[in-house]
Formats: structure tokens, sequence, C-alpha cells
């Protein structure tokens, strides 16, 4: 994985992109970038990184990742806030998944915090009305 391109589409290999905060060598300077490294945890199945990028308050008790949905490309839409100087911010986004059932995508803003220093997952809320689903 380390030559192949990163999950998040930065135009980098993985082990140059979000490889280096999966194995914790930095830390996300924006808000961005963090959902960037997650969406790419989502898609390599980094359930560690997972947990260790989300606020105290809101981190599920257990999280397990359904290995069948296979996550293949994220579009930002829009963000808020959430810069190297900035404690909270919000990112907005389309992630792109296919998987036996179908193919489809989740449309979701997203809440980041700072904690401890460390930009982190709040929470989100998925868009109404724009979420799809294809069967085909």
């Amino acid at each position: 994985m380390p030559t192949t391109r990163c999950p998040c589409l930065s135009g980098q290999t993985y082990d140059q992109c979000c490889g280096r905060l999966h194995r914790g060598e930095l830390l996300a300077p924006t808000a961005e970038l963090l959902m960037r490294s997650r969406f790419s945890a989502y898609a390599v199945g980094d359930v560690d990184y997972l947990r260790w990028t989300w606020h105290s308050t809101t981190r599920p008790g257990d999280l397990e990742l359904d290995m069948d949905v296979r996550w293949y490309r994220l579009d930002i839409l829009d963000t808020s806030r959430g810069g190297i100087g900035g404690t909270e911010g919000t990112v907005t986004f389309r992630a792109w998944y296919r998987s036996d059932r179908g193919a489809g995508s989740q449309h979701e803003v997203s809440r980041f915090v700072r904690e401890a220093g460390a930009w982190v997952y709040l929470d989100g809320a998925a868009e109404q009305g724009v979420a799809c689903r294809s069967d085909h």
C-alpha cells in the first residue's frame, strides 16, 4: 500500500499522505485534513486511527467496520473554519462506496474540534434528501 494512491485523492501516495497520520508520525493540521485521513482510515480499515481521532465524549464504545463496503472516493464540498490556528470547524463531504448490495454515497456535515491540542471528529449530520444509493 505505501506506493499506491492515497484514498483521500490528494494525488500523493498513501505513504506520503494519510499513511503518515495513521502511523502517528504527525497530527492533521486542519479539520479538512483530519476528515481526509479519517476517510482513508475507513478505506483501509484502520479502526484504531478512527477511534483515536474521535472526540472522547462521542466516541463509540465499540467500532466495527463493514468489510464488505469499499470506500473509494471523497468529495470535499465545503469547509468552515477548522484552520491551523482554529479550535472548531465543519467539513461538508460526500463519500462514495461500493458493496455487494450496490453502490451509493454518504453526504454529511461533520463537526471537528481540538481536544488536547489535536483535531478530532465530534459528530456529523447526514444531509437530508441528498444521500443516494444505486443498486446497479
